[in-house]
């Protein structure tokens, strides 16, 4: 299960319908980043680079050119050498990069300062997302110049920069059919490892040991990493956002919220998940997580062609508003609560995002200052939640320290929409019955 070469051609040729004539694009490949001292993390490609190729090493160099006669698609790659293949891995090398990965033209990526500047001299125009890496924005700069300093015999430097990443992330936005089954199998890996982590859950277990069960299910199913770090936050932890850091001990009575997906073949899973420590759901804990999943159900269903990228986000403000009222937590008519966003004291995030070959995938959620319309083939997260932090002394004691979301990844269809991740338990008693029953 994999993006095709074909469908990689049909990406690089869809860009190359967008860009102007007599123009280049220049886009960079992932660099290792050390890790400490002489030891790497583990590479992960450029996320556009990968779109339009599929080559995994590092400091490569993809160039496009529409027209050019020796070949539009070419890419700069480091030579094969067995010496330093011995210590770190095969390489593709510039002959591998035409066999392997369909380039029309391959150079050694030590030779880029001979030959780029020839590629880029008479274009009109340089597609390069500037910013980015500022080494690599120094260097096409220095070819620029190195051109310009040749106009008086003749060179012609590019008339002008467009930043490519406004092109390059609508396509990204709606998923192939291919991106599909790979976003969905990310999605079945990861319910997977949701439900083992719930059985696992017990008081005296430490939130880092769920994180290993989570990262088990992952590796085993062939996505070796998560698409970004595991939260795994058990009572007051579960009402901190972004919580990493993964080191308390599971108690009777607690709520454990996990928000974890794997990565696989590049793509994205992002599932949070909120259950009792002991397998049941006290009363206060139950009637929170009623709201949420309420409010779940609503977005869910508010994600459809003819809507636009908000109303999701509306919907579970709207219910999430009404539960607090009405269970004292909040006072006043729903109406004005929203328009004075009472709710954000115990609902500050939006309902989701995009998600893709990023956990927060590129797009705009805006166009021409109005809320995009859904198309079919997008995906995003659907992940209300209420948080009603331990020290927050304006609700009774019996409310403090519950923070649950429920998030699942949606695509939109032309009717409706298709829940990804749905081999998870989302209804309390299911999540009950999960925890309770018989380890299969």
């Amino acid at each position: 299960m994999k993006i095709s070469k074909s469908e990689f051609r049909r990406r690089r040729q869809r860009l190359m319908a967008l860009m102007e004539s007599n123009s280049i694009a220049i886009i960079p490949a992932a660099r290792e980043q050390l890790r400490s001292r002489d030891t790497e993390y583990p590479f992960r490609q450029d996320s556009d680079f990968h779109y339009l190729c599929g080559f995994p090493e590092p400091d490569a160099v993809l160039v496009l050119v529409p027209g050019r006669e020796h070949g539009e698609y070419v890419i700069f790659c480091h030579e094969r050498d067995p010496k330093m293949e011995l210590w770190h891995g095969y390489r593709a090398g510039p002959e591998g990069a035409c066999a392997e990965y369909g380039a029309d033209d391959a150079f050694p990526v030590g030779d880029i300062d001979d030959i780029l500047p020839g590629l880029i001299e008479g274009r009109e125009r340089v597609y390069y997302s500037m910013g980015r890496s500022t080494d690599f924005d120094r260097r096409i700069m220095a070819w620029v110049n190195l051109i310009r300093s040749k106009e008086s015999s003749g060179a012609v430097p590019p008339g002008e920069f467009t930043d490519l990443d406004h092109m390059l992330h609508d396509l990204r936005l709606k998923k192939s059919a291919a991106e599909l089954r790979l976003l969905e199998h990310a999605g079945e890996i990861t319910a997977r490892a949701h439900c083992r982590a719930m059985r696992h859950a017990r008081p005296g277990v430490f939130e880092y040991q769920l994180e290993a069960e989570l990262l088990h299910e992952f590796g085993s199913a062939g996505a070796r990493y998560p698409a970004y770090p595991c939260i795994v936050g058990s009572g007051p932890n579960s009402c901190i956002l972004h919580y990493t850091e993964n080191a308390r001990a599971l108690r009777k009575g607690d709520l454990v919220l996990i928000d974890a997906g794997c990565e696989y073949q590049g793509y994205a899973a992002d599932v949070t998940r909120t259950f009792p420590v002991d397998g049941r759901f006290s009363r206060q804990q139950r009637a929170i997580y009623n709201i949420v999943l309420e409010a779940q159900q609503a977005a869910i269903a508010a994600v459809r062609p003819d809507n636009h990228w908000n109303a999701p986000h509306e919907a579970t403000v709207e219910v999430i508003t009404r539960g607090l009222r009405d269970l004292g937590l909040l006072q006043g008519e729903v109406p004005e609560l929203i328009a004075a966003e009472a709710y954000k004291e115990f609902y500050m995030h939006r309902a989701g995002h995009w998600l893709g070959l990023d956990v927060h995938d590129v797009g705009d959620y805006r166009v021409a200052g109005e809320w995009r319309q859904l198309e079919p083939g997008m995906v995003l997260t659907v992940e209300p939640g209420i948080y009603i932090a331990p020290d927050n002394t304006r609700v009774a004691p019996r409310w403090r320290g519950i923070g649950i979301r429920i998030e699942d990844d949606v695509v939109v269809t032309d009717t409706g929409c298709r829940v990804l991740t749905g081999g998870v338990p989302r209804h309390p008693d299911a999540i009950e019955a999960l925890m309770t029953g018989p380890t299969p």
